[in-house]
């Protein structure tokens, strides 16, 4: 939490300073809207702050977040000069020190029908984002056959950790470990949130063989990387687009091993959708893997083979 609070308005931190220590230390989203109560995610809870830093579930009593607060958030985002934040600004979101991601709303300004950016800027949803080192141990196992490595497709809907897992199995690649050797693993990280990229440099440890290309759209650093470094394995999260879908293939049958992400509640979900349902439809991949919260955030609801035949039954809970 220290970066976050080094950007925070003093009063919003001094707020969050008088959570409970439990809560603060599960906090997962901080939701800041101009002229409405503060709201904070923690565990599988949500719940507006009052000016003590007590839990309510009353708006009416929650500490509001005004105007002035609103300016002086962007500013210290933002170091005072918003043009320095202009391609994130097209983006929706500032990732910070630490990774951490400020999704932002408010007037949109367009130019020949293209978002240009974002003015007026009234709402911010800080994700915090926290490292699990062991998050994939329970998953490692099913990924590797003979030496090779499964071209992967997780499915989860938001906020069931699927991002958290990713990077760590990201990690586990290019660490090697007792299922595999050190591998070289290329992430295309387009929102900047699996290796939490500042000014270029991972802020999240994806291991020492790791090439990342921050902020870049998924079809096309897929592309870059593989002519360009020659990774083992790509990491990709969420895909869905057609130039996506694309891009799976092209790699797979370069000999590059993908494993990436897709929101979801299940195979069958996500394979109603057109791209991912091709590639689906056409064995792109051999192992798929289904989280949920059931057990708390990360719970592996099951693990199936190219043909959704189930390999695993345990569920098990490591973000709890």
């Amino acid at each position: 939490m220290k970066e976050i609070m080094a950007i925070l308005p003093a009063s919003v931190r001094s707020i969050l300073t008088a959570l409970p220590s439990a809560v603060r230390e599960h906090l997962e989203e901080i939701r800041l809207r101009q002229n409405q109560p503060m709201e904070i995610r923690y565990g599988q809870q949500s719940s507006y702050v009052t000016p003590s830093g007590q839990l309510t579930a009353n708006a009416r009593q929650g500490w509001i977040f005004s105007e002035e607060q609103s300016v002086k958030l962007l500013n210290q985002v933002s170091h005072h000069s918003l043009y320095a934040l202009e391609e994130e600004l097209k983006r929706g979101y500032i990732t910070v020190v630490g990774g951490h991601r400020i999704g932002i709303a408010g007037k949109v300004v367009l130019e020949k029908g293209e978002v240009k950016g974002i003015r007026d800027v009234t709402s911010f949803n800080i994700r915090i984002a926290r490292e699990k080192k062991g998050a994939a141990h329970s998953v490692l196992p099913f990924l590797f056959e003979n030496g090779r490595v499964h071209n992967t497709l997780i499915i989860s809907p938001p906020q069931c950790g699927k991002t958290t897992l990713l990077r760590d199995i990201a990690r586990s690649l290019s660490y090697g470990s007792e299922w595999s050797s050190s591998r070289k693993v290329g992430i295309v990280d387009e929102r900047s949130e699996l290796a939490g990229c500042l000014n270029g440099v991972p802020q999240r440890d994806v291991g020492p063989r790791t090439d990342v290309l921050d902020a870049c759209p998924k079809a096309v650093g897929m592309m870059m990387l593989i002519r360009s470094m020659s990774p083992d394995v790509l990491i990709v999260d969420e895909i869905g687009r057609t130039e996506d879908g694309e891009a799976v293939w092209e790699a797979i049958h370069a000999g590059v091993a993908v494993i990436c992400t897709a929101h979801g509640a299940d195979v069958s979900e996500v394979a109603q959708r057109p791209t991912l349902g091709r590639l689906i439809q056409y064995g792109a991949f051999s192992r798929y893997i289904v989280l949920s919260r059931a057990n708390g955030v990360g719970t592996v609801e099951a693990v199936y083979d190219g043909g959704l035949t189930r390999v695993e039954r345990e569920k098990i809970a490591w973000l709890s």
